[in-house]
C-alpha cells in the first residue's frame, strides 16, 4: 500500500513541479501574503480542485481575443500546453505558500514578463499583458475557477462568507499584479464576469487552443485516467454560457459520473499526499 501512495505522489508531484527547482518553501510561520488559516491556503492545496479550476479559468480566459493574443502571439503553447499549466500551478504555489518576498519576488517577474507582451489583434486593435483590465478579466476567471473547483470536489457546503474572505484575499494578489477592477466577494466577482460578456468571443483561434488543451498527451500513462476525469470535470465546471461559445456539449461522460469520479480521484490524491 505505502509503493502504492509513493507512486502516486511521485506522478502527481512530476505533473505539477518545476523539474529545475521543484520545492515550495512553506511559510508556516505566517510571513507570506496568506497566512496558515487563510481560505487560500485551503483552496490552493487542494491539488484535483485546482487542477479542475485550472482548466476551467484557461477556458474562460482564452474567450477574450486579447487575452489570447498575448498567449497566441508571446508563448510556446503549441509545443507543451503542460508546461503553461506548470507554470500557473507553480506561481499560484509560490505566491500562496512562501513568504510575502518570494510572492514578491515572483509577480515582480511575471510583471516583467508581461511587459514584453504586446501587440495588435488581427484587426489592428493594440494589446498589453499589463493592461490592468485585462488582468482584471485573468484574475476573475482564476479565482472563480479555482474557488468553485474547491466547492465543488472539496468543501460543497463552503458558506458564503467564507467564499467572500477567498475573493478578499486574492485581491492582494491580483493588486500586485496590477488588476484593475478587483472583486472583494462573490457578488463582485459575478458582476465582473457579467460585465465582460460582451467582450468575450469564441473563434478560430480559440478553437485551436482549445482543441490543443483538450487533446494534450498525459506524461505518463498512470495519470491518463486523472487527466480524462479532470479535463470532463472542468468542462462541466464551466457556466453554461462558456460551454455554449466554445461549443462544448456535455461532457463525454454524463454529469453523476464524473463528479463521483473525480471525488474518487481528489480522495486518493489527498491520501497520497498527506504528509
Amino acid at each position: 500500500m505505502l509503493g502504492i501512495r509513493s507512486a502516486i505522489a511521485r506522478q502527481i508531484r512530476g505533473l505539477l513541479s518545476d523539474p529545475t527547482n521543484p520545492r515550495i518553501e512553506m511559510a508556516h510561520d505566517g510571513s507570506g501574503l496568506f497566512s496558515p488559516d487563510s481560505v487560500a491556503w485551503r483552496v490552493h492545496i487542494d491539488v484535483t480542485g485546482m487542477m479542475v479550476g485550472g482548466i476551467a479559468a484557461l477556458m474562460l480566459q482564452m474567450l477574450h481575443p486579447k487575452v489570447l493574443a498575448g498567449v497566441w502571439d508571446h508563448s510556446g503553447f503549441r509545443d507543451d500546453m503542460n508546461a503553461r499549466l506548470r507554470g500557473t500551478a507553480r506561481f499560484i504555489a509560490q505566491t500562496t505558500f512562501e513568504t510575502r518576498a518570494s510572492a514578491a519576488a515572483q509577480i515582480a517577474r511575471v510583471r516583467h514578463i508581461h511587459d514584453k507582451v504586446a501587440g495588435t489583434l488581427p484587426d489592428g486593435t493594440p494589446y498589453s499583458a499589463n493592461d490592468p483590465h485585462l488582468l482584471a478579466w485573468v484574475h476573475v476567471a482564476e479565482a472563480t475557477s479555482f474557488l468553485d473547483g474547491w466547492i465543488r470536489y472539496g468543501e460543497p457546503g463552503m458558506s458564503i462568507a467564507d467564499q467572500d474572505r477567498y475573493f478578499a484575499e486574492m485581491a492582494v494578489m491580483a493588486e500586485m499584479l496590477g488588476a484593475d477592477p478587483v472583486p472583494r466577494s462573490r457578488a463582485e466577482a459575478e458582476a465582473i464576469i457579467a460585465a465582460f460578456l460582451p467582450e468575450l468571443k469564441a473563434d478560430e483561434r480559440s478553437r485551436e487552443v482549445l482543441h490543443l488543451l483538450l487533446h494534450q498527451p498525459p506524461p505518463s500513462l498512470m495519470l491518463l485516467p486523472f487527466q480524462t476525469l479532470t479535463m470532463n470535470a472542468a468542462i462541466e465546471l464551466l457556466p453554461d454560457w462558456a460551454r455554449h461559445m466554445h461549443g462544448l456539449g456535455t461532457p463525454t461522460l454524463t454529469k453523476p459520473a464524473i463528479r463521483l469520479g473525480t471525488r474518487g480521484i481528489a480522495e486518493t490524491v489527498r491520501w497520497a499526499l498527506r504528509d
